[in-house]
């Protein structure tokens, strides 16, 4: 069998069918990077036009997230994942496949029942969302490490370099498949500050592997009102009903926009820019989390952005860290949704990604491994997610603040603001 490995993190590709290129054959490009704090000495950055269609593309990404997340997330651990990573890595294997296997990836990232969006149009939504005017920091890395000896369909090629500017860089699948997974794995750290390591776990790649497509998605966004380091103190944070601890805690007398629903409420802090905001969900009752979750939907998600109004608060939120302690394998949750074709060495057709020589061999998804990290303190957040897909053939004067103490086990969200796109979403149990 000739696995082929595409690993995303928070990107996408559209293929065609045509005639195929070698890595030899492939334009050198030099590496792509997309950060909204590029330095502009000259000039202001020219703001990048977010795409019409950015809102159903956002909608349904939530959607695919809030699926997986009920399937993977671990009952009473803190937890985090990039929702945009995975429904960008697998948009970019959906763009290569064809017939039924297209048709059921579609339709577990909720894309409908046309093909009216494809995986270009979610390169124009991150071009923009990586745009150099924008306050936070979004920076989006791509780049194919391709079996030196293995011929690609060129408009896979092609397209990934147009729509995406990664370069095809030739490694040495074959003869060193463990070097070249130590290659890709120290490219997706450096592109993610080191917060994502070892994305592909040991014995993920072999001498039939044939590529691996990286993207790599790095946020950094300060509030915008930053919490006074001065006002941190310990305070109590109760794990369970009968056990808290006392934890770092920061505090912060300001007006917040607020929902409050469904056994739930929702501060919302926006960071410097307001293009992007952290929403922080607190469930009524200290042990109210795992109902929460279970009612999590993507229409619950809009519900509460179009609820959220104007209150003064008096917040405290403890600083929190998740680091991600090893990829997690998303192929079971994604086959258990509706996408089994795809994992079917037999029945799935990514020939528009590339054909093997022997006819009786087809690419096929393998694998999918997901690791996303987020860290939040008094200036703001950072946070980084990685998802990779393995293949293989075979207004008025304020009133009183309001107390609003993040006290007890919650959820965030990390969102757009133009497109409600979830860029990362987390459970907090033990900050």
């Amino acid at each position: 069998m000739r696995p082929i490995v595409l690993v995303a993190t928070l990107g996408m590709i559209a293929c065609r069918p045509s005639s195929p290129t070698s890595v030899a054959d492939a334009a050198s490009v030099p590496s792509a990077v997309a950060s909204a704090s590029s330095s502009a000495s000259e000039a202001p950055p020219i703001p990048v036009a977010m795409p019409a269609n950015a809102t159903p593309l956002a909608d349904a990404s939530n959607a695919l997230g809030l699926d997986l997340w009920k399937r993977v997330a671990p009952p009473g651990a803190n937890f985090a994942t990039s929702p945009a990573s995975i429904s960008a890595a697998l948009a970019m294997t959906w763009g290569g496949a064809k017939g039924e296997t297209e048709r059921q990836m579609r339709a577990v990232m909720h894309l409908g029942a046309e093909p009216a969006l494809g995986a270009s149009d979610w390169a124009h939504v991150f071009r923009a969302l990586a745009s150099p005017s924008r306050a936070v920091q979004l920076r989006i890395a791509n780049r194919l490490f391709g079996e030196k000896s293995f011929r690609f369909e060129k408009p896979f090629v092609d397209r990934t370099r147009d729509d995406w500017n990664a370069p095809l860089e030739p490694v040495d699948f074959l003869h060193d498949a463990d070097g070249a997974r130590v290659h890709v794995n120290a490219w997706v750290a450096k592109e993610t500050h080191d917060k994502i390591k070892d994305l592909l776990p040991p014995n993920s790649v072999n001498d039939t592997t044939r590529l691996a497509l990286v993207n790599a998605i790095y946020f950094l966004g300060d509030w915008q009102t930053p919490f006074e380091k001065d006002a941190t103190s310990d305070a109590p944070f109760h794990v369970t009903k009968d056990r808290s601890k006392n934890v770092a805690t920061m505090h912060e007398t300001h007006g917040f926009r607020v929902a409050r629903q469904d056994g739930v409420s929702v501060v919302e802090l926006p960071y410097r820019g307001d293009d992007a905001s952290m929403w922080i969900v607190l469930p009524d009752r200290i042990d109210g989390l795992a109902d929460a979750e279970k009612a999590l939907d993507a229409k619950k998600l809009a519900a509460w952005r179009s609820a959220l109004a104007w209150e003064q608060l008096e917040l405290a939120l403890p600083r929190f860290e998740i680091r991600p302690s090893g990829a997690v394998p998303l192929a079971g949750p994604l086959a258990a949704l509706g996408m089994v074709d795809a994992f079917d060495s037999g029945k799935a057709d990514f020939t528009a990604i590339g054909v093997p020589p022997d006819p009786k061999q087809h690419l096929f998804v393998s694998a999918v491994y997901h690791a996303a990290f987020v860290k939040v303190d008094e200036k703001g957040t950072e946070a980084a997610g990685s998802t990779a897909v393995l293949m293989g053939v075979g207004g008025g004067p304020p009133p009183k603040p309001v107390a609003f103490h993040v006290d007890h086990p919650f959820l965030f969200f990390v969102v757009d603001k133009a497109t409600g796109l979830v860029l990362f979403m987390g459970r907090v149990t033990d900050p």
